[in-house]
């Protein structure tokens, strides 16, 4: 699934992607039902510490037709390689081969606070779970690396090699796995401007002979909220932005400085020393980086600021901020709905106050 042509342009895909942060299941379905409905391509839910995500994807792939839904992403070390595929097998079935399973290293604040698994060697963990899982899904027997005496057992289902293999990554090592591995690259919190070389990047070929089976989906995009009022559209924007910043851990902050932003970063933290996800703000010196990750403003600015994302990304994802009341949900989705709508036949992706739900704690390091 790669739909960037010689010209580096694309058909205007789009996705929708929540953070594991909200928890309100009604709102989720009826978001999903409603991308669904607008031709959107990919619906990602994220798990994290609240909901479990595979059970309300069942769900969702129930209320729905012809929306791909992704598991955006599953954390490789809250299940076995066993159970990552047993699940994408089944909701592959369920979902009449709609299903992504995405996968993340995590951090160490989930990892070891949350799971309570010691975070040691992320890649390594990372690329043995993609190999296992694809094997698996490919009918052969379980590709075992800490009890090797034991018998492998198969998967007790029909094979699903087909079930895309998605991967978050942003550093250097798990990037080179999605490179080599993965079907798709969804990272998270990628720069507008950086992300056309990261694709080069992922693009190269690989230092090894492992050729991944189909060619890679580039699904990336911004924070992205419409609203008549375009400062309310970016302050919710900016929230969001200053909580992964702040709050969860330094992955997302070690990237951006990666990405030429440290002084950004810096001006971030320096503004919210005691972060929030309700009272999170951008300060001034910080406002380039808002522009490069969020789409936000009126319908139409957020229309024409897509188009950028639309040049380097095969689906651009739209981030939605947690809590997002319906109404601004709603909006941001209308507006910023794929024109034409992608065909209906289902294909391979070569893929105010505390609202009810949302959960505000759990991955602060």
């Amino acid at each position: 699934m790669d739909a960037r042509d010689s010209t580096g342009t694309t058909a205007g895909r789009r996705g929708v992607a929540l953070t594991p942060m909200d928890t309100r299941r009604p709102v989720i379905v009826r978001t999903a039902r409603l991308a669904d409905e607008l031709g959107y391509e990919v619906f990602a839910l994220p798990e994290g510490w609240g909901l479990d995500s595979t059970a309300l994807l069942t769900e969702i792939a129930l209320a729905t037709e012809r929306i791909h839904l992704a598991s955006g992403v599953l954390s490789v070390w809250g299940r076995t390689p066993a159970t990552l595929a047993m699940t994408a097998a089944t909701l592959d079935q369920i979902s009449g081969g709609r299903y992504v399973l995405g996968l993340g290293a995590s951090t160490p604040a989930l990892t070891e606070g949350f799971h309570d698994v010691p975070f040691v060697h992320p890649a390594d963990r990372l690329a043995h779970t993609l190999t296992a899982v694809r094997a698996l899904l490919a009918g052969e027997p379980a590709h075992l690396r800490d009890t090797p005496q034991a018998h492998p057992l198969r998967l007790g289902l029909a094979p699903a090699p087909s079930v895309p293999l998605w991967v978050a990554a942003l550093g250097p090592r798990t990037m080179r796995i999605a490179a080599e591995q993965a079907d798709g690259w969804f990272p998270a919190l990628v720069a507008l401007d950086s992300l056309g070389a990261l694709v080069a990047q992922l693009e190269r070929p690989p230092a090894t002979d492992r050729r991944r089976p189909r060619p890679l989906t580039v699904a990336a995009g911004p924070l992205t909220v419409a609203d008549e009022n375009a400062e309310v559209a970016r302050d919710t924007a900016a929230r969001c932005i200053a909580w992964y910043v702040c709050a969860m851990g330094d992955d997302y902050a070690r990237s951006l400085r990666r990405q030429g932003y440290g002084d950004d970063v810096r001006a971030v933290r320096a503004a919210n020393p005691r972060p929030s996800p309700r009272s999170g703000v951008i300060p001034a010196a910080a406002e380039e980086l808002l522009g490069q990750l969020a789409a936000v403003g009126t319908p139409e600015q957020v229309r024409a600021k897509l188009q950028r994302w639309d040049a380097v990304a095969d689906v651009v994802m739209l981030g939605l901020p947690p809590g997002l009341p319906w109404p601004a949900i709603e909006a941001t989705l209308r507006a910023a709905a794929p024109e034409p709508p992608v065909p209906t036949e289902v294909g391979p992706l070569a893929p105010t106050a505390e609202p009810a739900g949302l959960v505000l704690d759990g991955s602060r390091s």
